[in-house]
Parts: structure tokens; C-alpha cells; sequence
């Protein structure tokens, strides 16, 4: 399966006092890559925004300070308002983590946040950024 892939460097500050990523911060690296995958599918001035409803992760092995991760976005799911999209996180060849977040559409209107429809030309320009 082709993926998007970006690229995030481990900073000192995401480190705990055994020199590793602190757990948290898995997931927030995840969705950052999210936000870049996104941006490549509909660029930066689209209306379209998500939310993460749920995550979940696997840990295998440490992301240590000054490590360049590569997280690997793919979409799994295509649900009517919502998708899954699984990361996979890697330093040279070797899987450190996988996770799996599903995000829903959103919209602000009078009521507050609400889920929206993905619409066909999301779903379509994500598939050609997938390849």
C-alpha cells in the first residue's frame, strides 16, 4: 500500500528522563503528520477540518532525542463522516510504532462543532496523494 510519509526530527523537550519520547507525544506526532497529509490532499486554505474521536497505539521499540522519525499516513476507513488512518512510525528501517486514529469532519455552525459529510473530492484527493 503506498503512503504519504513525513518527517519529524525528536526534540529535547519530548524526551523523558530516560532519554526517550515521552508517550504522549506518539500520538501528537501522529497527528501532526496527519495535519501535513491534509494539507498536501486539500491544501492550506480548504474549509475542510478534522477532529480526532479515537486513538490507539502500539509501541515497539524507543524514539530517542535527536532521531529523525518518518510516520507513514495511510487512510483505512471511509466512513460517511468520519476515516481511520493508520501511521506507522520508523527510524531507517526499523518500525518503532503503529497507531490508528480515527478523525471526523467538522463544521462550526450555530450549535457549535458538528460532524460534516466528507465529501467525494476529499476522498479522492487524498487517494491521489496516497498514489
Amino acid at each position: 500500500m503506498t503512503v504519504f510519509r513525513y518527517e519529524i526530527p525528536v526534540r529535547y523537550a519530548e524526551c523523558d528522563s530516560q532519554g526517550v519520547v515521552f508517550n504522549a507525544h506518539y500520538v501528537a506526532y501522529c497527528d501532526h503528520a496527519m495535519d501535513e497529509f491534509l494539507r498536501a490532499a486539500v491544501g492550506d486554505h480548504s474549509d475542510f477540518e478534522l477532529m480526532v474521536k479515537s486513538a490507539s497505539l502500539t509501541w515497539h521499540a524507543p524514539l530517542r532525542y535527536r532521531e529523525v522519525a518518518t510516520i507513514g499516513c495511510s487512510v483505512t476507513r471511509w466512513g460517511t463522516t468520519s476515516m481511520d488512518v493508520q501511521f506507522v512510525g520508523f527510524v531507517a528501517d526499523e518500525a518503532r510504532f503503529d497507531a490508528t486514529l480515527t478523525y471526523v469532519a467538522v463544521t462550526n455552525d450555530e450549535s457549535g462543532t458538528v460532524p460534516r459529510v466528507i465529501p467525494s473530492t476529499v476522498r479522492e484527493a487524498f487517494a491521489s496523494v496516497m498514489g
